[in-house]
This record gives C-alpha cells, structure tokens and sequence, in this order.
C-alpha cells in the first residue's frame, strides 16, 4: 500500500514538473520544432545532440511528452535544492566526470531496457558560444554497449536564453531531427583512436543540421566518414 501510494505520488509530480515547465518554455520561448514526427512513439533510442545547457533539456521534455526521456547529468547538479528535486522526479541520473562510473552506465542501460529515450551530449559539457565543441570518445561507449538505434539532433538560439531572459525577452529556439542510425562495430577493436572517429561520425550527423556557423569543429566532414555510422532505411 505504501509503494502504491508513492508511485502514485511520485506520477504526479512528474506530470506536474512537465506540465509547469512546458507553460514555462512556452512564455519564454518561440519554439520552432517542425520535425518531432522523427521520433518514434515506441522502442529504445539514443538521442545525441549538442550541449548549450540551458534550455534544450526542459525543452526536449516538454515536447516528447508523454514519451519517458531521461540521461546523464554531473553530479554536482544534485547539489542545487531545485535541480535535486527535478532531476530526482524525471529519473536524471547522477554521472561522475572524468572517471569510468560503472553504476551510470548501468542505470543508462537499464533505462533502455525499459524502452526510454536516452540523450547524450557528446560535447561533454557546456557550449557557450552554440559552436559545435569537439565530442568526447567517452560518448561512444552506452552506444556501443546497448546497440540500440540513434537519432542526432540538432537546436540552436539557446546559447543566448539567460541573456534574453534577463531582458524579458523570448528566445528563438530552433531544433531540427536527423534521421536514425546505428553503429557498424562488429569486430572493431575499441582503441582510444577508435572510440574518438565513431564519436566525430556521430557528432558531425549533429552538425549537418545546424546553419554553418553553428558547426565549430565540424564545419567539414571528419576523415573516414560512414566507416562506423549507417543510416536506418525506413519502409516507405
């Protein structure tokens, strides 16, 4: 009875958390989303997409409802009392930087299991300047582990929210959806140099959607391009 009544409780914080913070993205933001339809309503998925940090995750939430989406986050967010109670309602997981956290991976492979949509940013950490960083090998490894199918997108406007917000000015927030792929790794051998090409192929999947300024480290296609990366043909 007592699980009963939290998971009750805990279902409706969720919807409340998502409902106030898709008002909230609606006044501050002018959103321009016209590729949702990209994805799919059902099935594990790996989302990877650039990193600007302020607005795209709220965002991606709100507009993938009522599809459960969750990732990483640095653990030092838990140490802001809002962050702590958002991330905990929408199943965020904790992720140490810099060193192999085995219990983040595998909470991230868990939650595929479940069917979830996972997002990744490859860029690692924050983007300031909305100019694609280049991605971290790191990236790789949960798409290597769980060989689900993986989705690039791509939003930009974002890296100047704080600044319009304090002008009480909306943002023109832009985001675009690539088309799904998968990883050709059968038999590769996970080298540091390896891991980092399969992360330039899925980064620059990111960058073909922006407008060129927004590509930074990949206004051009990395050497070797489709060596590890192959679309998902969709029936028609």
């Amino acid at each position: 009875m007592l699980w009963s009544s939290s998971r009750v409780m805990n279902n409706l914080a969720y919807r409340l958390t998502t409902f106030l913070v898709t008002i909230y993205i609606r006044i501050t933001c002018r959103i321009d989303a016209p590729e949702m339809h990209k994805f799919p309503m059902k099935g594990p998925l790996i989302v990877i997409s650039n990193h600007t940090g302020q607005i795209e995750v709220p965002a991606l939430f709100a507009l993938l409802q009522p599809r459960k989406f969750t990732g990483w986050a640095k653990i030092e967010t838990w140490d802001n009392w809002f962050l702590n109670w958002v991330f905990n309602v929408w199943g965020i997981i904790p992720i140490r930087r810099g060193e192999a956290d085995t219990s983040a991976l595998r909470k991230a492979m868990e939650a595929l299991d479940k069917e979830m949509i996972f997002g990744i940013a490859p860029e690692g950490t924050r983007n300031k300047t909305g100019r694609l960083l280049r991605a971290y090998p790191g990236a790789v490894l949960l798409a290597v582990r769980s060989g689900v199918p993986i989705l690039p997108v791509a939003h930009w406007g974002g890296e100047v929210y704080m600044k319009n917000l304090k002008r009480i000015k909306r943002t023109d927030f832009h985001l675009r959806v690539g088309e799904r792929f998968r990883l050709k790794v059968d038999g590769v051998r996970m080298s540091k140099e390896v891991r980092q090409q399969i992360a330039d192929e899925m980064m620059y999947r990111v960058a073909e959607l922006m407008p060129q300024e927004y590509r930074g480290a990949y206004e051009k296609a990395p050497e070797g391009m489709g060596t590890f990366t192959e679309t998902i043909k969709t029936q028609s």
